[in-house]
């Protein structure tokens, strides 16, 4: 193990108590919880200081949370900036879920026509209006990869200055200490750059559950989002390559953020890879309520029968698939691609388990293809079940499985063999690739606060299907999202579901840009970058969920595979001969 950097870092809180004079009178935002931030201003009270502490991140929405009373408030009207330097819904995204927490008011957003950081919140209360001026700290920088962001940040300001100045708070100085010593590191010219790269942070902050869906605000989670994808931006830039290319390999990149008793503190350094898995209990898998263990699938797949071929990751796991050979139009089914998306890797199990019993079933079955990035998953759930973990989304190499060739992976074609082998087996023509995506908001604060290249998953939007086709496909495609959407449509619930998260997420963010089939979003286009000529690409979201929504999604990764591959059967008939 190599040390890359190492720091603790002195609380802002702890700062402006200890700067304090009595007397004194001041607003401030930082990166706090509530809790932290009225102790803190209690402190300060004892001090003889008049203190008000507001959250730097969402800070309209801690307004509404903290601040204003809602009791016979019948309209809402936020009039938000748009600024030059952001996306153009960037600060009404940033005011997510607010518009499920006003109760039977009416709420609506409009953009102003300046960048300036304030909001301006106009409340209808017994037929008599009043407009409140909401700060909404930002500053504009670049980035370590000089992209230009705006971003939240630090202020103070003293009773009677009407501007305040930025207060640079121990959240940022932890972040952009750290990247500049990682950035500024040897890393060597070949990639991957090494085996892990481990991040592991002490941070105070308490998660915060809020009453829509799985939503959470979580500034430990957003760290970790954000020390993640900023390193991989880092070496995408280190290696040549445009931002968001999932073919870099610069090696496995885990932040680690852990709630401290109070301290504030970080460690970088690099370690080798792990080779086995945390695995739990086993469950009954059609109604598993948490990611199950590595070795019960392993089991399941094995009592699949049929013929076995596998292959191995970076790091030496096994991945194993199971090819069941029928006289049936065949279908490749895999799930674990990206495996903090859990609900597809038992979807993918039950589903070849229910097809098994088809007298002439035809599928290659692959639940787990990236054993690396789900044995790191197990690893953070320990400490944060409930975050989304994109740090495990990826192979141990750093990269995107998919975006691997044989053209582009030299020595490290790895997990993507059981791709290739499973359709030179089989000879299919559709491919069923189950994914999810965040349950609730994901942000990167100090980056832009909109996560960069992935913008369209930033919030919820229901369950929902992309379609890849090649040229010549398109009605096969068509006619197939057409009879899975029918089918899904069935399930009890789904419908209600999908409404419910679309309708929140066109308040925050607008037009979905989804075509709607029978009730779901669906996306089609023709790709040739796949193998195969189709390909039925799940989204439900299922990252960070247990219990019981955990079950429905599952089920509903389940029944879109055996809807596909019934609909596949229909459609031989129609297919082109290539």
């Amino acid at each position: 193990m190599t040390t890359i950097f190492e720091t603790s870092i002195e609380r802002t809180l702890e700062t402006l108590v200890m700067g304090a004079k009595p007397g004194l009178s001041f607003e401030a935002w930082t990166f706090d919880d509530t809790k932290s931030r009225r102790a803190t201003e209690q402190a300060l009270k004892d001090k003889g200081v008049t203190a008000r502490i507001r959250s730097a991140y969402k800070p309209l929405l801690f307004t509404f949370l903290e601040e204003i009373d809602l009791a016979g408030v019948t309209d809402i009207e936020v009039r938000y900036p748009v600024h030059t330097n952001a996306p153009a819904n960037r600060f009404r995204l940033e005011a997510y879920p607010l518009a499920a927490l006003v109760g039977d008011a009416r709420i609506e957003f409009v953009a102003r026509e300046d960048g300036e950081f304030l909001y301006d919140v106009t409340l209808t209360r017994n037929g008599q209006s009043e407009t409140l001026k909401i700060l909404v700290p930002n500053r504009v920088h670049q980035d370590v990869v000089g992209e230009t962001n705006v971003s939240p940040t630090g202020w103070y300001r003293a009773e009677g200055d009407a501007t305040g100045e930025r207060l640079e708070t121990d959240y940022e100085k932890l972040f952009h200490s750290a990247i500049d010593a990682i950035a500024g590191h040897d890393w060597g010219s070949t990639e991957p750059y090494f085996e892990e790269l481990n991040i592991r942070v002490s941070h105070p902050a308490e998660d915060m559950d809020l009453p829509v869906g799985d939503e959470v605000v979580s500034l430990c989670e957003a760290l970790h989002e954000d020390f993640y994808f900023s390193l991989l931006e880092f070496f995408q830039k280190k290696s040549g390559r445009p931002l968001g290319d999932r073919g870099l390999k610069p090696g496995q990149i885990v932040p680690e953020i852990v709630k401290s008793a109070g301290e504030i503190g970080i460690r970088v350094e690099t370690r080798p890879l792990t080779t086995g898995f945390l695995d739990g209990k086993e469950q009954a898998i059609d109604t598993a309520k948490e990611p199950p263990a590595a070795s019960q699938m392993a089991k399941l797949l094995a009592e699949i029968g049929g013929e076995e071929f596998n292959t191995k990751s970076r790091s030496g796991r096994v991945l194993s698939a199971r090819y069941i050979k029928g006289s049936e139009a065949a279908v490749m089914i895999s799930g674990g691609q990206h495996p903090n998306e859990t609900t597809g890797i038992v979807g993918a199990i039950r589903a070849a388990r229910a097809l098994k019993q088809r007298a002439n079933a035809h599928f290659t079955i692959s639940p787990l293809e990236n054993p690396d990035g789900y044995a790191l998953h197990q690893r953070l759930r320990v400490d944060n079940p409930r975050h989304m973990h994109h740090a495990a989304r990826y192979t141990a190499l750093g990269d995107d499985l998919e975006y691997r060739t044989r053209e582009n992976s030299g020595e490290h074609l790895n997990e993507k063999a059981i791709r290739f082998t499973a359709q030179e087996l089989s000879g299919a023509k559709l491919h069923v690739n189950l994914h999810g995506y965040p349950s609730h908001e994901w942000t990167r604060p100090l980056s832009g606060y909109v996560p960069r290249n992935f913008a369209m998953w930033t919030l919820p939007k229901g369950f929902f299907l992309v379609m890849r086709h090649h040229a010549g496909w398109t009605q096969q495609a068509e006619a197939m999202l057409d009879h899975v959407t029918r089918h899904l449509g069935a399930i009890p619930g789904i419908l209600e579901y999908n409404n419910r998260q679309i309708a929140l997420y066109e308040s925050h963010a607008g037009e979905t840009g989804f075509r709607i089939i029978n009730g779901f979003p669906c996306l089609s286009s023709i790709d040739d970058r796949h193998t195969v000529p189709l390909t039925l690409i799940t989204e439900y979201p299922d990252e960070t969920i247990y219990g019981d929504d955990f079950i429905a999604g599952h089920t509903a990764q389940m029944e879109t595979v055996i809807s596909a591959y019934e609909s596949w059967q229909l459609l031989q008939s129609d297919a082109p001969s290539a």
